[in-house]
């Protein structure tokens, strides 16, 4: 498969270096603050009003054509500057109920609220982009979508925005390609990519699983849902290690048990929440489709009255990077960035819904990883073989990206990536 595409050539470096030549300190010094001011005030799923209004603010100020309230919180901005594609750019905004333990001077100041999973840095990163292509509007021809998305840690966030009629109403032109990126914990000045599925679909489900309760002393009179439930969170450890070959790849885990409140007495029920992560949608069936049948067994096995009763909590699709739009922007990140900023990763695990705008325009997606960790401390956690114990993972409440050169990177990632996507000017 060629590496380049005639109607998507690698922008010449002077034109590029132009538009992001207003990056300056003054306006580092102003995004610095958006940030901090962002990660003080953490909003969850559906209620990032503050920072959603925020959005709203600068993008207005840029000279866009602002829609609020998209999916309950959801903002988009669209500049159109003449003929050629419309490129969407997408950051999403919500924290997550985590407690944060960062010791920083900019640190939550909502108990029980963190942006432990740095979707601050992305807002802040799309409007520095924003800020930047919009003053250059000379250097590019097309339409440019940003789009502030609300609750993706709980996968309904995009779902919430097209079901609003984000493209069936016509709230923003249907893209010809989407892009997006997300911070995480290697170090920062890097970016990492992966072609192909990257992200595993995610499903949360609530196993409810029912019996009869009855006095401690006398378990005979009861049908007992804790070692029924107990029995089922063991045996569906099974279904990766015996049910899926080890060329696929699958996750199985419980996250959550439930069951009475007195050492004295047997419940009537247990309930059991589980993940279940996988690359691809066969998998995916037969692996629910065990989880389901494991349930179901061990109540018969039980002698229950009832069935158990699932229930879906949330779900993620697989998130599929388009190769040839990977590779094409991937150019642009090399001549910006240099060869040695960039690497290959292994499809991960975690989950993300940015996928659902692309399916639903028939546009491909290009979806990368941002360095955001001291490079320092990196390398040195990597030299030792400590990267898993001395570097905090997204969503750990001691995840804090360092600021530069974060921001620095994400915006110019972002600029370059549209850049590359959007048109030519007519001469």
């Amino acid at each position: 498969m060629s590496d380049s595409d005639p109607s998507h050539p690698v922008i010449p470096r002077p034109v590029l270096d132009s538009v992001l030549a207003p990056l300056d300190d003054t306006r580092l010094a102003d995004l610095v603050a958006l940030y901090e001011d962002l990660h003080r005030h953490p909003e969850l799923g559906f209620e990032e009003t503050r920072t959603a209004a925020e959005a709203a603010r600068r993008l207005t100020a840029y000279g866009y054509d602002v829609t609020t309230g998209i999916g309950v919180t959801g903002v988009t901005g669209v500049l159109r500057n003449g003929p050629g594609p419309v490129v969407l750019l997408r950051a999403d905004m919500d924290a997550l109920p985590v407690t944060e333990h960062s010791g920083l001077a900019y640190a939550s100041r909502t108990p029980g609220r963190m942006h432990a999973c740095g979707h601050d840095v992305h807002v802040t990163c799309l409007l520095g982009a924003a800020e930047l292509l919009a003053a250059a509007r000379d250097r590019w021809s097309g339409t440019l979508v940003v789009l502030f998305q609300p609750a993706e840690e709980v996968g309904n966030g995009a779902r919430a925005m097209l079901d609003d009629g984000l493209y069936s109403k016509g709230l923003v032109p249907v893209p010809d390609v989407v892009l997006a990126q997300h911070v995480a914990p290697f170090g920062a000045g890097l970016i990492a990519y992966c072609p192909g599925a990257c992200m595993a679909a995610a499903d949360s489900l609530e196993i409810t699983f029912h019996g009869t309760g009855g006095h401690g002393s006398r378990p005979e009179t009861t049908v007992d849902p804790i070692l029924m439930a107990a029995s089922f969170v063991q045996r569906v450890q099974s279904v990766v290690a015996r049910e899926v070959a080890p060329r696929e790849q699958a996750v199985v885990s419980v996250g959550s048990f439930h069951a009475g409140d007195s050492a004295n007495v047997i419940p009537d029920r247990a309930v059991v929440r589980l993940s279940v992560r996988s690359f691809d949608e066969t998998v995916r069936t037969r692996v629910l489709a065990a989880v389901d049948r494991i349930a179901r067994a061990e109540a018969t096995a039980s002698g229950a009255d009832r069935a158990p009763e699932t229930k879906i909590l949330d779900s993620f699709p697989v998130t599929v990077n388009d190769t040839p739009t990977l590779r094409q922007v991937n150019a642009q990140f090399t001549q910006l960035f240099g060869e040695q900023r960039l690497f290959a990763y292994d499809p991960a695990a975690g989950s993300e819904d940015a996928g659902l705008l692309a399916t639903a325009a028939e546009a491909p997606l290009y979806y990368w990883w941002l360095g955001g960790w001291d490079p320092d401390e990196f390398r040195t956690a990597f030299a030792a073989g400590r990267l898993a114990q001395d570097i905090p993972s997204n969503h750990s409440p001691h995840f804090v990206p360092v600021v530069r050169p974060t921001l620095t990177m994400g915006v110019q990632a972002l600029t370059a990536a549209a850049l590359n996507r959007l048109a030519a000017p007519a001469r």
